[in-house]
């Protein structure tokens, strides 16, 4: 994957790049990128670096960003931020792009169309033409491909619970009748009864849009209607947010009062078998006054959960009129693969995405595990990269999966459903432990020899969205230049940046609400998690200091290794008791890479260096190298120091 790129920023602390005016940014694109450019913001578009790839190789490598972009506040502030990155860096993962539901979580979609949050009024005052959410989508994607960078969506198997999806579509979702604090019924065809009370809504209210009229039939309507019509008949146009809003509003209230919700999607063995949480403090109150119950397992596994707000699609039928709570999975609802397949597949066209981040990739329901021979509806991030890859044969997929040991977050062997599952790379959960400890050394030796042995990748991981909250801070007090610098320089195992880790405060207590990312997946104005007001930079300045000489040493020498195989020097060890790592390239030893995984003590050198003349090249630790004699065995490498040599 090659590309040209933009280091006009390279230096600029992130909070300083998205204040640039958009002027500004233009002419600095401009002087790099002229007639193309031009072509860009008029076409909305340009071919993809992956263009001529055959396969989803390059993804098994990639360095990946992750942007909320509600912490920058648009689309548009995306390319800023992209020019203070490396090359190196070259995946943009945008999370998730939809309109948000409860409580305003990317991860709960309630329609279809782009967030309008993320319009830049700006862009739209200094490019007239720029006057839609989806045409600044499109220009930035475009301008991402232009500057060598590929990008990617999320793929949610599950949307908001009373998401239009659900309401115009309610028999690709299961459903339940809740009475007070119990379940009444969670029978298969409650569905039909969503039907008849949302149908007898429509003739009372009418149409959103004229022209369109109601037939006679709820089940023609829910089943035989264009989904698109049955849109416009029940909400109204796309850009008419209020009018929407108000109509799912009155068909909602209407459900409530009969108690049906859309069944929680769940998370971890066993998947199924749920109810009411009688807890007095395991109730929610809305805006409306409706006043909403928590769910719990009946048998809880270690990591099982219930999201309350969430409906999975209903994926297969249940046997016995779900009265056991089990899922026929030898019977497909071929309805909603189609239809969730079809509709990522025409979101990938109209914006050129390159790659899809699955969400909760880690979730296979099947007690008996993995089978031998997964099929088509085997796993439905699969068939969505299925769907897109006949088109886009370089179609990569990030798995969202911690590769946690068998049974614990998913039914049987992770690593087994995630080759099922076609996934490319994944994401892993080396970001949930402080560096240098025996637990970090020995996951990042298991890493090691699943790159190895296993079909897909997994990341070398710094930080996450999910992981930039306050339960999370020790992880983050030291090491993050170690974490950098693997991240950066293992040129074979692909790593995963979250925006705001080359610059985040240490915290050794919380920090208010609004210094965490994770905490702007959401939105909510009340309770521990509320914030109020924008997302607020990290300012650690020495973090970032520290950090851009990692990427200015990139600029110079990652095109020489990019496409490298690691030969170990030093391999991290499964008993996690060795903390100096080491590797060079297999073939062409032209850099040596160390890294003192011990963030508190010197470690000598053991390991042999490969025959040639070395010179000292970097040091995390020392700007000044003179004097600094690192080219023999029994010399040491300081607390949390990384090196690098070059033969002469």
């Amino acid at each position: 994957m090659t590309g040209k790129r933009t280091p006009a920023l390279l230096n600029l602390l992130p909070s300083d790049a998205a204040k640039q005016p958009v002027d500004k940014i233009f002419k600095l694109l401009e002087q790099q990128y002229e007639e193309q450019l031009y072509s860009v913001f008029e076409k909305l578009n340009y071919s993809s670096p992956l263009a001529k790839e055959q396969d989803c190789a390059w993804i098994r490598r990639a360095r990946t960003v992750g942007i909320n972009v509600r912490t920058i506040g648009s689309f548009w502030s995306v390319i800023p931020y992209s020019m203070t990155l490396p090359s190196a860096q070259q995946a943009v993962h945008l999370l998730p792009v939809f309109e948000p539901g409860v409580v305003s979580s990317l991860y709960g979609p309630t329609s279809w169309n782009i967030n309008p949050e993320f319009f830049s009024q700006e862009l739209f005052e200094v490019f007239p033409h720029l006057d839609t959410v989806e045409k600044q989508l499109s220009l930035v994607i475009g301008l991402l491909h232009l500057t060598g960078r590929v990008v990617g969506m999320d793929v949610i198997p599950h949307v908001d619970r009373y998401a239009e999806q659900s309401l115009a579509n309610p028999g690709l979702f299961e459903w339940i009748r809740r009475e007070d604090i119990k379940i009444g019924s969670h029978h298969a065809d409650l569905y039909v009864d969503v039907y008849n009370i949302l149908h007898d809504y429509l003739k009372q209210k009418g149409s959103a849009t004229p022209g369109l009229d109601l037939p006679d039939s709820p089940t023609d309507f829910f089943e035989k209607w264009k989904e698109e019509d049955r849109l416009l008949l029940m909400f109204g146009a796309p850009d008419n947010h209020t009018g929407r809003l108000n109509r799912r509003k009155g068909m909602v209230e209407l459900l409530y009062r009969a108690g049906l919700e859309t069944l929680p999607a769940t998370m971890g063995p066993p998947y199924r078998g749920i109810e009411v949480d009688p807890d007095p403090d395991a109730i929610n109150t809305d805006e409306e006054g409706r006043i909403w119950r928590d769910y719990r397992f009946t048998s809880p596994g270690k990591f099982s959960r219930v999201f309350g707000p969430l409906a999975r699609y209903r994926l297969y039928e249940p046997k016995n009129n779900n009265a056991d709570w089990e899922l026929d999975f030898n019977a497909p609802n071929i309805r909603a693969w189609d239809y969730v397949c079809n509709h990522y597949k025409q979101v990938q066209s109209a914006f050129d995405f390159d790659f899809m981040r699955g969400d909760m990739s880690h979730v296979q329901m099947r007690p008996e595990g993995t089978p031998p021979d997964p099929d088509r509806y085997y796993d439905l991030l699969a068939a969505v990269k299925l769907s897109i890859l006949p088109e886009k044969p370089y179609f990569g997929y990030f798995a969202e999966s911690f590769l946690a040991p068998a049974g614990e977050m998913a039914y049987g062997d992770e690593c087994d459903h995630l080759e099922g599952s076609l996934a490319d790379s994944a994401l892993g959960d080396l970001q949930s432990e402080p560096v240098g400890t025996s637990r970090f050394v020995s996951e990042l030796a298991r890493y090691v020899e699943l790159l190895r042995t296993r079909k897909f990748a997994p990341n070398f991981t710094i930080m996450t969205a999910d992981k930039d909250d306050p339960r999370f801070d020790r992880f983050y007090i030291n090491g993050n230049e170690t974490r950098y610098f693997i991240g950066l320089f293992l040129a074979d195992m692909p790593s995963y940046m979250a925006l705001g880790f080359e610059c985040r405060d240490t915290h050794l207590s919380p920090a208010p609400n609004e210094h965490y990312t994770k905490l702007y997946v959401f939105r909510e104005f009340r309770g521990p998690k509320a914030v109020s007001g924008p997302f607020v930079w990290g300012k650690n300045g020495q973090l970032y200091h520290n950090i851009n000489r990692q990427k200015s040493l990139s600029e110079e020498i990652f095109s020489e290794i990019r496409e490298s195989d690691t030969r170990w020097l030093a391999a991290p060890d499964h008993s996690g008791s060795g903390k100096v790592i080491a590797w060079t390239q297999d073939s062409d030893a032209r850099y040596i890479f160390a890294a003192n995984l011990d963030q508190e003590s010197t470690r000598p050198i053991e390991f042999d260096f490969p025959p040639g003349n070395w010179k000292l090249l970097f040091s995390s630790v020392y700007e000044s190298l003179s004097g600094r004699n690192a080219s023999i065995p029994g010399t040491v490498l300081g607390a949390g120091e990384c090196l690098v040599w070059k033969k002469a």
